[in-house]
């Protein structure tokens, strides 16, 4: 439980950011797609979004197109790190953090378990 709870509506444009990454995760061929909610538990941004890449050039592509996507869709630029090595980039929307994790990677980190402790029925693969 955070020490001071967040509570606020998810926007409606939020929601429409999601489906677009989610739509470029799933044409890029991405893997184990994980979608959590963070209203209540963060204020850092509205939903974390988690994929997988098969190798390095798999994540680089997979981060080029979803930073496209966003920006032909009037999201702007969003902030990128990570994308020299490509082991673990992340792409911040402001409402909408997407991480794309080469698996050893993704593995070590076990973001979603740190993210969504005590709230598992939070957690939507693809």
């Amino acid at each position: 439980m955070p020490l001071h709870p967040v509570s606020r509506a998810i926007r409606p444009d939020v929601e429409a950011t999601v489906r677009l990454i989610l739509n470029g995760l799933d044409d890029m061929k991405a893997e184990e797609i994980v979608e959590i909610d963070l209203r209540g538990k963060s204020a850092i941004a509205d939903v974390m979004i988690i994929a997988t890449g098969r190798v390095a050039r798999h994540v680089g592509a997979i981060s080029d197109r979803i930073a496209k996507d966003l920006k032909e869709n009037g999201h702007g630029s969003p902030r990128i790190e990570g994308a020299p090595v490509c082991d673990w980039v992340l792409i911040d929307t402001g409402d909408v953090i997407v991480h794309v994790f080469r698996p050893e990677v993704r593995a070590f980190y076990n973001l979603e378990k740190m993210w969504s402790s005590g709230r598992p029925s939070e957690l939507l693969s693809s």
